[in-house]
């Protein structure tokens, strides 16, 4: 039984091989472009569980594809790149791609990284049904704006609640730290990411067994933070 559709835009053909056998492997269906316009007609017309994107396409670089699939679709985005620099991940994280994969990664990195933004995907969909979500002994009731650890309700301050709000709308996505000042703080504070470091640390302390090794609120060093959903 297919655990779901991958379309996967790569224009190497080794990398591409790989990919294709190592995903039918495990299980999911893969449908193939080489192009960023055939990729986005594939999309279009297959609607996919996830895209796995490759940035350095020979007609449309997979930034300007990821910009164009955020237009109309919210289904998961998953770089696969050899480029590696810090720029490059915070560009592609900020026009909307759920994760970033370096190229060389093995088999192992890149099924744990589909289930997490298929994980997240369903999150996301449950949240608009339900308006709760919950996961391990944590729990956010969104209608009502109430926090619950271990069944305690805990006291969050505005804009405590409100970070901690749009790291879980994005659950196991990373989340840049301009990102989350725009929507925290309002565009004219991007630079002050200090603020950030201050409200993590707060959620940290009130919302983690142990703040120093946290569970939930994870740092991806020089980019942002991931809510963390799958959790041991």
């Amino acid at each position: 039984m297919d655990k779901g559709l991958i379309i996967l835009i790569e224009d190497e053909y080794q990398m591409r091989r790989f990919l294709r056998i190592t995903l039918q492997g495990h299980g999911y269906k893969v449908f193939e472009a080489t192009t960023g316009q055939n990729g986005l007609t594939e999309v279009a017309t297959r609607n996919p569980d996830v895209v796995l994107l490759d940035l350095g396409l020979p007609d449309i670089d997979g930034l300007e594809v990821t910009k164009r699939l955020r237009e109309w679709t919210q289904l998961p985005i998953i770089i696969i790149s050899a480029r590696d620099q810090e720029d490059d991940k915070i560009k592609t994280l900020d026009a909307g791609a759920d994760d970033y994969l370096t190229k060389p990664f093995g088999a192992g990195e890149l099924m744990a990284r589909i289930r997490v933004a298929m994980r997240h995907s369903s999150k996301q969909n449950s949240m608009i049904e339900e308006s709760v979500f919950s996961i391990s002994n944590l729990k956010v009731d969104l209608a009502k704006r109430q926090v619950f650890l271990n069944n305690k309700e805990v006291h969050l301050t505005p804009i405590e609640y409100k970070l901690f709000t749009v790291l879980i709308k994005h659950a196991g996505k990373v989340i840049t730290h301009n990102m989350l000042m725009k929507e925290v703080w309002g565009a004219s504070y991007v630079n002050q990411t200090h603020y950030l470091r201050i409200y993590m640390a707060q959620l940290r302390h009130k919302l983690e067994a142990d703040p120093a090794r946290p569970c939930f609120f994870i740092n991806e060093p020089g980019i942002g933070y991931r809510f963390k959903i799958d959790i041991d």
